[in-house]
């Protein structure tokens, strides 16, 4: 299995890199992270833009998959639901949760609880993965 290392190498490079996207822990069912809401981020008020909160999601359910396909293949989302529920405010840190609802050999479907660093739920993301 990939390792949180790994992971963070093939990201710090990309966007989600750029936005910052920290990988706290890996499982093929469970991926969390954390992402800082910097004001470069966030959009009036001082609040993380819903963009964001988007690809921050995103990328988990991208990794959960990458964990559970195998060696060669590739994966795209295809479909992505938000809801946000609550402002981070700049300067916190928010917590991301991915976690598999269907893992199969063609498609994953993944939902990221998004929680502030006192656990407040921010925003909820299921999205599907198609596997190439």
């Amino acid at each position: 299995m990939l390792s949180v290392e790994s992971i963070q190498q093939l990201l710090d490079p990309l966007f989600p890199g750029l936005i910052g996207v920290r990988v706290v822990e890996l499982a093929p069912e469970r991926v969390l992270a954390e992402l800082t809401v910097r004001p470069d981020l966030c959009t009036t008020g001082g609040i993380l833009h819903g963009g964001a909160y988007m690809a921050f999601a995103d990328t988990l359910g991208a990794i959960g998959t990458v964990l559970n396909m195998p060696e060669g293949k590739r994966t795209t989302t295809t479909d992505s639901s938000t809801k946000f529920i609550s402002a981070a405010k700049v300067n916190t840190t928010i917590v991301g949760e991915c976690t598999a609802l269907h893992r199969g050999r063609t498609t994953m479907v993944w939902q990221t609880a998004i929680k502030s660093a006192e656990g407040k739920l921010c925003a909820v993301v299921t999205q599907t993965q198609l596997v190439l």
